[in-house]
């Protein structure tokens, strides 16, 4: 479903992806992990088209970034790391702009905004200003948006941000449910707990390069470790960007 070869991504001179190879398969739920700094938020914002490589390629369900960047768009949700959202906005009216973005029908749009918002518990703020929302408000209002148009993928960045407790679980148990269907999701996260529980497999990034690479079980072993967080502070140790 996502396929990255030799991505490399230069900001001036600092090489915020070096040669970077991944590949999340159709159905998978990928975790991506890496200390602050590793190029995370720069892969995922290349996916979306946000940002252009400087050179090699990454396609979408078989579609190039930057050279089919519409198809790539009607096939992926995003959930940024911080939730921009128009603050003018009732939490309706902005899933509303996002369907007529993606040229969905009145009867389909509408169908899809009441199951998210249920979804998310915002149906009692729907009509309610965007201003108004706490932070853990307006993230759900992004999976909302996110997911509003039935991609085929979703690539997530640090979507925890604001989330009480039960938000976090309701919104794990949301994207279990959606993988079940079929939908592939690629998320960023330093919450290697929720990582180790939901991830088919996860990707280990470091300063720009996929160091490591598997399924839970088999990165504990590469290291014996217990636990998730052993392994990743063994493989990244030192590595760190104190600019990040």
């Amino acid at each position: 479903m996502i396929e990255i070869r030799r991505l490399t991504k230069h900001y001036g001179d600092f090489p915020a992806l070096v040669d970077l190879d991944l590949v999340v398969r159709d159905g998978e739920m990928y975790c991506f992990l890496g200390p602050n700094g590793a190029g995370k938020t720069t892969t995922i914002k290349t996916l979306v088209g946000l940002i252009r490589p400087t050179s090699g390629t990454a396609r979408v369900d078989g579609h190039d970034v930057v050279t089919d960047a519409v198809e790539v768009k009607r096939r992926i949700g995003y959930v940024p790391d911080t939730p921009y959202l128009y603050d003018k906005l009732t939490a309706w009216e902005t899933l509303r702009l996002l369907a007529g973005l993606h040229g969905m029908t009145r009867e389909r749009f509408e169908e899809r905004a009441r199951f998210l918002l249920d979804a998310f518990a915002l149906t009692r703020r729907a009509e309610g200003l965007v201003e108004d929302f706490s932070l853990g408000m307006r993230q759900k209002l992004c999976f909302a948006g996110a997911f509003l148009h039935e991609p085929r993928a979703v690539v997530i960045d640090e979507p925890w941000v604001g989330l009480d407790p039960r938000a976090v679980r309701d919104v794990i148990d949301f994207l279990k449910e959606r993988n079940r269907e079929g939908v592939t999701v690629l998320m960023s996260t330093h919450t290697l707990s929720i990582a180790e529980r939901i991830a088919d497999r996860c990707g280990i990034l470091s300063r720009g390069r996929l160091i490591a690479e598997g399924t839970v079980a088999e990165l504990l072993a590469r290291r014996e470790a217990h636990e998730l967080e052993d392994t990743f502070l063994q493989l990244t140790e030192g590595q760190e960007d104190p600019g990040a």
